[in-house]
């Protein structure tokens, strides 16, 4: 098991969620709300987020396979939205491929919002979902995808955390320092993406490795 390249797929993959940057559409969503509620929906968001890219992790890649998509042009598909999205985390803003106007309009008036649009697409959205596929990919064996279980759980655990505390982080931190920590996870999540879209097109042309 290499765990050097677990807690760089963790890295990433916490980078991608930015459940710090979801903290204050999660109060939104729960305004209101007695704390009851609202650990119960840290509860559920947390086991979403965490089935959703399991189940990406481990199947991902025969969906793929349906599909007839090679792993090089999904790792350069993924690797620019990837980019996409840790483009506007620089700027501060949430991606429009995690979630819609629409999605936040109605956030509101579904007694739901745990699942929808909390956990998918805002935490557990196309970025995270592909970047858990193209990981599966580059693990070959069937420890390999096994072993992504691992850092899926930990960032399960930290999104579960930090939505617990997210009155207190939002007290703390303020505005501005929830800009900064999302400009910070965009910073490294954008060096992921290059990555990603090297092996892809290096993968697809071959001659320029």
């Amino acid at each position: 098991m290499d765990w050097a390249y677990l807690f760089k797929i963790g890295i990433a993959l916490f980078a991608i969620v930015n459940p710090i940057g979801s903290v204050p559409i999660f109060i939104s969503a729960t305004d209101g709300w007695d704390r009851k509620q609202k650990l119960r929906t840290a509860n559920v968001v947390a086991i979403t987020v965490f089935l959703v890219l399991v189940t990406s992790a481990l199947v991902g890649d025969g969906i793929l396979g349906f599909f007839s998509i090679t792993i090089p042009s999904f790792q350069v598909g993924g690797g620019i939205l990837i980019l996409l999205i840790a483009i506007n985390m620089l700027h501060a803003k949430q991606s429009h491929s995690k979630q819609t106007p629409e999605e936040a309009k109605t956030m509101e008036e579904r007694d739901v919002i745990a699942i929808v649009p909390l956990s998918i697409p805002l935490l557990a959205g196309p970025g995270a979902i592909g970047s858990m596929i193209i990981a599966a990919q580059e693990s070959r064996t069937l420890l390999g995808h096994l072993s992504l279980v691992l850092p899926i759980a930990v960032v399960a655990m930290l999104i579960w955390l930090t939505l617990q505390l997210s009155s207190y982080i939002a007290g703390k931190l303020g505005t501005i320092g929830i800009n900064i920590v999302t400009r910070l996870m965009g910073l490294i999540l954008a060096a992921m993406a290059v990555e990603f879209i090297a092996h892809g097109i290096i993968g697809l042309f071959p001659a320029l490795g």
